[in-house]
């Protein structure tokens, strides 16, 4: 048993079982929480979720979870919705976020291309840089479920491209987010929670 005090902070959104499994898996004791003092304890945060950003958000806001997760100091990692909504704002009903990270998160569009959407299945990471990806061959694939996706911008630490080039992965300071699910993403997605685990606070 690795000995970390994980948090992972518990909302209205899907795929947190999922995230505390692979934790386990890694042997490390999580716990899924909405108490502010424990998440304020912990080593490190996960900030997961699969679900609608609005409603989201308003959990967060009802239970004053916006202004803990903004102000935390230990490494923290946003997973799909999660880092969603660490950006400064979602098209998904018109969303204001977190802010953490200052990009736009938009919709993808079928354009020329009539791609489906939601993206679901394996796509490949680009241009990683970061702790996060220490390890992680060029051009790894991860797995995806997402109708919505972050811009580049100057904290985009990985590319990929379905129909347009989006983040999927953040950066800034302590906070990290990954559009993708590493913890359903085999080999890769564990090297990188494990290396989320390893960084210093």
């Amino acid at each position: 048993m690795i000995d970390l005090n994980v948090a992972i902070i518990k909302y209205n959104a899907g795929n947190i079982q999922s995230v505390l499994f692979a934790m386990e898996r890694l042997g490390v004791a999580a716990r899924v929480t909405d108490d502010p003092e424990l998440i304020n304890k912990s080593d490190k945060v996960i900030f997961p979720g699969v679900g609608e950003a609005s409603s989201a958000m308003q959990y967060l806001q009802q239970k004053k979870l916006d202004g803990l997760i903004k102000g935390l100091r230990q490494p923290v990692l946003g997973i799909c919705l999660g880092m969603q909504l660490m950006c400064s704002y979602s098209a998904e009903n018109d969303t204001s976020c977190l802010g953490i990270f200052p990009v736009k998160v938009g919709k993808f569009e079928p354009g020329l291309l009539k791609l489906k959407i939601p993206q679901i299945g394996w796509n490949k990471l680009h241009k990683t840089s970061g702790p996060i990806f220490s390890g992680i061959q060029p051009a790894a694939y991860c797995y995806f479920v997402h109708s919505y996706c972050a811009g580049l911008c100057s904290q985009t630490i990985a590319v990929t491209t379905y129909g347009i080039s989006f983040s999927s992965a953040l950066q800034r300071d302590n906070f990290y987010g990954v559009q993708f699910h590493p913890e359903k993403s085999a080999l890769a997605g564990e090297k990188i929670l494990t290396n989320f685990l390893s960084i210093q606070s």
